[in-house]
């Protein structure tokens, strides 16, 4: 389990006539990354500075950063730490900066920058990624009621409901609970119950519920 942002994040805001505009993407490795800095670097060829700092891994293995001219530490690192504070993985935050000729000061600076992260990790939306499993519960028509009623109680969303001689229900399930749901079923169904399980992946969690990664 981890945190991440679920989309892309872009917010701007001015400082003493200085305008800086912040973007965060998600990202799974660091030629990723790379390649979104380079996209707003580009984006920006005429801006005074692209500061930026990623994240990468779910042990946060990955950590790079650069001022871009900017006075040592006072962009890159108070990207990077402001990335650390919101406690999310696979992401990259670019800062840009078109100077309004007022100087800033070296604390002027990484609050400006330590701000252009916040608010772009903010539109981009933390959401935590946990481990899953399309859990398929194939059961009789006569149980049906019963089944719907126990996914009911447990907040168990049905993603799909399939209807053949049998009737196959489809629900992502956190991995670490799967055999609990299992067990559930079972005492429910008196052991009429069948299961099958697909490969598990990350899933985005909102609100109890999973969902697929876009």
């Amino acid at each position: 389990m981890y945190y991440t942002i679920l989309n892309y994040g872009e917010d701007r805001f001015e400082e003493k006539r200085s305008e800086f505009i912040g973007y965060a993407k998600r990202v799974e490795t660091e030629d990723e990354a790379k390649a979104f800095v380079t996209e707003i670097k580009l984006m920006h060829k005429q801006a005074t500075h692209n500061t930026y700092a990623y994240i990468i891994g779910e042990n946060m293995g990955i950590q790079r950063y650069s001022d871009d001219g900017e006075p040592q530490g006072t962009a890159g690192i108070p990207i990077l730490e402001v990335i650390k504070k919101k406690g999310v993985t696979n992401i990259a935050v670019v800062v840009t900066r078109y100077f309004g000729g007022v100087l800033l000061g070296a604390g002027g600076l990484v609050r400006a920058y330590s701000k252009g992260a916040a608010i772009a990790i903010d539109a981009g939306n933390i959401v935590e990624k946990v481990k899953g499993i399309p859990l398929h519960i194939i059961i009789s028509y006569e149980l049906l009621g019963k089944i719907q009623y126990l996914c009911s109680e447990n907040s168990w969303h049905i993603e799909d409901t399939l209807y053949t001689d049998q009737v196959e229900l489809i629900i992502y399930a956190e991995t670490h609970l799967v055999q609990v749901m299992k067990d559930k079923v079972t005492e429910a169904t008196n052991g009429k119950g069948i299961f099958k399980e697909e490969k598990d992946q990350y899933y985005f969690k909102k609100e109890g519920r999973l969902y697929i990664e876009s």
